[in-house]
């Protein structure tokens, strides 16, 4: 019997597989298949359930700009509407049909005799496809830290990527490693219960009060019944974080950062009036420019140090013993829960995250880390014919994940489009257009904060491990957008 192709394979089914499969739906494309080493959709937001959880994006915003959600319960919302939203847009779409859940990849690779890609599953099945589309996300290698002694902690060990819903923190004494965004909404959760929490901070985070409102059942029936209320409210959002992203971080040159001292000013003042011990203000003050590092809103951060119960500690770890973490100071915390809120390792284990190979026998993240991360438009690569990445070098834009859904979707339509329409068989993007993209967008970083600013000690997940700031595409939404839906066809090989 002959083998079954595939007319595409997408591999995760996040919002980016999910709206990848949307968009070769629309393109008359129905024989793919998405493939999701979870037993659910969603990507970070079924991974993710923790305490705390909630998108740091008005949810005005945080949604597919051709379906609109009028159901949020407010502006920031919790984590369980965003994966619900998730679902219903795969049932509307129809998307869940075409998912293979519990299917691990190991790798892709181009066979240039027939034309297609060869992506190998755990378990030794091998899936044929006419096309690639990788959509495995930013935030999806979990990073578990190398403290000397982890392995012989005889508590309880949680990674916020894998949280137990059955585990109670009431009086509990845990140590929590990490003071990023996630930190940041789960410390005030466990603060609440714990008889004692330490949090052990490397880098301090920026942090800013969250204007949040919950949404009435008015303005819900508003928003179902007047899609355009909404819209326009997401006008606004879009704007304000636009204009925060163009100013703060991408025209440092221009604007001369006075919005992000302004910004840093507003943190300050939150802090001041938060906090009464002054020495705890100092410690929780980064020494790195506003935006070098993804800030986060909170309205619960700062005041969970003023129970007795919470402890900063920030000279740093030296190991961790069977029943506690011994700080570089040489003091000890008992415990018997340790909380990692380390986040997760986007250049080593994410780019890319399964093992690719292209035309010619060429190894992607070989490629990229012998020469440099590079991606045409954040989704293309020469030697890589009838494939996008869409969590690529260059591809993220501001901070709204939809954002670059956006533009990545109108890339596809236009592509695709163009393929069909010369009933040809394959692309690839030319060495020319990849090197004069590459080149653009390390001139533009070069008025940008990441360039500009004092950057060296946030140790943002934004910098690849040679210290350029290759995740974000420093342009406009508008301008992305514009971008993708205009380029000369002629930056693609079509045969």
């Amino acid at each position: 019997m002959a083998e079954h192709q595939f007319d595409a394979i997408i591999v995760g089914a996040g919002f980016g597989g999910i709206g990848a499969a949307i968009q070769l739906k629309r393109l008359g494309f129905d024989d793919f298949v998405l493939l999701e080493r979870e037993d659910d959709l969603g990507g970070t937001w079924y991974v993710n359930h923790y305490p705390g959880l909630a998108v740091d994006v008005p949810t005005t915003s945080y949604s597919y700009f051709f379906e609109p959600n009028p159901n949020w319960s407010r502006l920031f919302s919790t984590g369980t509407e965003i994966k619900q939203y998730a679902d219903d847009v795969a049932d509307k779409y129809d998307v869940r049909r075409h998912i293979r859940f519990n299917t691990t990849v190991e790798g892709a690779r181009w066979d240039e005799d027939a034309g297609v890609w060869r992506v190998a599953l755990a378990g030794g099945e091998t899936l044929t496809a006419r096309y690639l589309i990788t959509a495995t996300g930013f935030l999806s290698q979990p990073l578990t830290p190398e403290i000397p002694g982890i392995t012989g902690f005889e508590g309880t060990i949680i990674h916020t990527a894998d949280w137990d819903d059955s585990y109670d923190p009431t009086n509990r004494r845990i140590g929590i490693i990490g003071t990023g965004a996630t930190a940041v909404q789960l410390i005030p959760e466990l603060a609440r219960a714990a008889a004692d929490l330490t949090v052990y901070q490397r880098t301090p985070i920026w942090v800013v009060p969250k204007v949040d409102v919950p949404f009435s059942a008015r303005a819900k029936r508003l928003f179902a019944r007047l899609p355009l209320a909404q819209r326009a409210i997401r006008v606004l959002t879009d704007a304000l974080y636009e204009f925060m992203v163009y100013v703060a971080v991408v025209h440092r040159r221009t604007f001369r950062g006075r919005f992000n001292i302004a910004a840093s000013d507003l943190a300050k003042m939150y802090r001041f009036v938060t906090i009464r011990d002054k020495d705890l203000q100092r410690r929780l003050t980064p020494d790195y420019d506003f935006g070098c590092k993804r800030p986060t809103f909170s309205n619960s951060y700062y005041q969970s140090f003023n129970k007795s119960t919470v402890h900063l500690q920030d000279s740093g770890i030296n190991r961790i013993e069977p029943d506690g973490i011994v700080a570089n100071d040489g003091s000890k915390a008992v415990i018997d829960t340790l909380v990692l809120a380390t986040g997760f390792d986007l250049w080593e284990a994410n780019f890319p995250a399964i093992e690719v190979v292209g035309r010619d026998g060429r190894n992607l993240g070989k490629w990229w880390r012998e020469t440099r991360f590079q991606a045409y438009q954040g989704v293309a690569v020469p030697y890589f014919p009838n494939f996008l990445s869409l969590a690529s070098p260059y591809a993220f834009i501001g901070l709204n994940f939809f954002n670059t859904m956006e533009y990545q979707m109108r890339h596809m339509d236009r592509l695709f489009g163009e393929v069909k329409r010369r009933g040809a068989s394959t692309f690839e993007v030319t060495e020319e257009a990849n090197t004069r993209y590459l080149d653009r967008m390390t001139e533009l970083l070069g008025d940008s904060i990441f360039t500009l600013g004092n950057c060296a000690s946030a140790r943002s997940y934004y910098f690849n491990p040679r210290g350029e700031a290759t995740l974000l595409r420093p342009m406009s939404m508008r301008a992305a957008v514009r971008e993708a839906s205009e380029y000369p066809l002629s930056d693609y090989h079509i045969s």
